[in-house]
């Protein structure tokens, strides 16, 4: 009996922790393959943006919210009561490239198998990084006004997109993401920066445009991916408790950096584009493949 006690417990002290099983699951999680379908392209190609059920687990969110809300505390630079913030800022609270300072957001921006579905959600043979932006709207937050990410993009193609995380399940109330169906294919509204004047006026031209919106609630491990010509905007947060959003911004790994067309191309260029002229494909140091074929 005791060499068969010593056994089991050598066997037992193998197995491995329940934490490291946990750690275990959510690298296995990050790196795993979701199967992007031929109607998933369509979709996207069609509608500019596609929401997606079950791409990462419960735990995996949990893991990431903790971390992420922390960084969002410590810094985040906007300490001014809601009443006296501009529209703007009253959206959100802002923090960008998380992955510089959290190791542990990093292994989320870095994620495979969210790079894997942008490359081929956009048909492109990898992407690279733009910048990740932690996006938290406090309760009593205002609306993200329509507007258009690329407009801040000095980038040669539209082979971009931004994949939304929300960091818990994201009801009307809370503000989820809302999208104008095949709004990528417009040329109106181009040239706005997101404002008050952006809201009215893509709302008006929508509206002459009969463009459907899809504003439905997220479910926990739901993401959506859009592109980056694609109108998009969110309601207040009417709830007690904030809507914690992830962000992570790709673009095609082949992509150049283009002539800034507008005084925020200029500031993207000198903050996100280190490293890499005009011209040049934006291989810079805060640009890493993060998936490819090649």
């Amino acid at each position: 009996m005791r060499g068969r006690t010593f056994t089991l417990l050598m066997n037992m002290a193998a197995l491995p922790t329940e934490t490291e099983q946990a750690t275990q699951e959510i690298k296995a999680d990050l790196a795993g393959h979701y199967a992007i379908m031929p109607q998933h392209i369509k979709f996207l190609r069609e509608n500019g943006y596609i929401k997606l059920k079950n791409v990462l687990r419960p735990e995996t969110i949990d893991f990431f919210a903790k971390e992420i809300s922390a960084q969002v505390k410590n810094l985040n630079s906007l300490h001014v009561p809601m009443e006296q913030r501009t529209t703007y800022q009253k959206a959100f609270l802002q923090v960008m490239n998380i992955w510089r300072h959290s190791e542990i957001s990093k292994q989320l921006v870095f994620s495979k198998r969210l790079a894997r579905m942008a490359a081929e959600l956009l048909q492109v043979s990898g992407v690279r990084l733009y910048h990740d932006q932690a996006l938290y709207k406090e309760p009593g937050g205002g609306i993200t006004p329509w507007h258009a990410d690329q407009y801040y993009w000095p980038v040669s193609s539209d082979r971009t997109v931004t994949v939304w995380i929300p960091l818990q399940a994201t009801p009307h109330e809370m503000g989820p993401l809302a999208f104008a169906r095949s709004s990528h294919r417009m040329a109106f509204g181009r040239d706005l920066e997101i404002s008050n004047d952006s809201e009215a006026l893509i709302q008006k031209s929508l509206h002459e445009a009969q463009n459907d919106v899809e504003d439905s609630p997220f479910d926990l491990g739901e993401v959506s991916f859009h592109l980056g010509w694609t109108f998009h905007r969110a309601g207040a947060n009417t709830s007690a408790f904030p809507r914690e959003v992830m962000t992570i911004i790709y673009v095609d790994e082949n992509i150049r950096l283009a002539p800034p067309q507008n005084k925020n191309q200029e500031e993207d260029r000198a903050t996100w584009c280190e490293g890499v002229e005009i011209g040049e494909i934006l291989a810079g140091p805060l640009n890493p493949v993060l998936w490819s074929t090649n």
